[in-house]
């Protein structure tokens, strides 16, 4: 196929997810039972004591709701990236088993760099050749190796970090934060930036007040990456603020 873009989608996230946190961080202050604990929550709306809960960073009932995405079209330099974060579970297309190419006139999905394509169309296209060569190494290799079953696992040595791959992702809202608060900064980069971005996007439909201040540090407060900083905490404010 060639070149491809960022698919994020929200498959699936806890119910009611901003009445669990409630729910959770309550009983540990009430002699209540969790039967009335939530009789009281679902009678009441909770956004003002899910806002003091978060100001206070009381987090760990944050942790008993989790959201899971299916995202394609993103690089191999991103997995590695994303798969740093530990608190998530993944799965992962494997270049092992999935062949790259089901024929010698295709070629493999791959992401084009944003600092190339601002290069303009002339080096776009040099780019795109040299995945073309890629492939045919690759191909060549599948040939070479076709008489072991296992040809995929050592012929795919040739694919580049450029190479896209697909994945499902579950983390718990705590952890999201915490991505969120790295990955959406614009010192992250640019691709992982691009995703978190569009997962904030998501989850705040899913659970507005859950994730009403989430997004990069400077949000809260001052930049913590000092003479590091972009200098453009006013702006990056007013991005996030009409994320929709």
């Amino acid at each position: 196929m060639g070149e491809i873009n960022l698919k994020v989608k929200l498959f699936s996230y806890t119910d009611c997810p901003e009445e669990k946190v409630a729910t959770a961080a309550k009983l540990c202050y009430s002699r209540a039972d969790i039967a009335e604990l939530k009789k009281g929550i679902d009678e009441q709306d909770q956004s003002s004591f899910l806002r003091k809960l978060i100001k206070m960073g009381h987090y760990s009932p944050v942790e008993h709701v989790s959201f899971t995405f299916g995202i394609e079209g993103v690089s191999r330099s991103l997995l590695a990236q994303i798969t740093r974060h530990r608190l998530a579970s993944f799965s992962v297309k494997s270049q092992r088993y999935v062949e790259e190419s089901a024929s010698q006139q295709d070629i493999f999905n791959y992401i084009v760099p944003l600092r190339i394509k601002n290069l303009g169309e002339e080096y776009i296209n040099e780019y795109k050749e040299q995945m073309k060569q890629i492939q045919s190494w690759y191909n060549y290799w599948m040939e070479m190796l076709a008489s072991d079953e296992s040809a995929k696992e050592d012929a795919r040595f040739v694919l580049p970090n450029a190479a896209e791959t697909k994945f499902i992702v579950t983390m718990n809202a705590r952890e999201l934060h915490h991505f969120f608060n790295l990955r959406c900064c614009n010192r992250a980069q640019w691709e992982i930036r691009a995703l978190a971005t569009e997962m904030l996007r998501l989850v705040k439909k899913a659970a507005p007040v859950l994730f009403e201040d989430a997004g990069p540090r400077c949000l809260q407060g001052p930049c913590p990456e000092g003479d590091s900083s972009c200098g453009q905490w006013q702006q990056v404010r007013e991005k996030f603020k009409n994320l929709t």
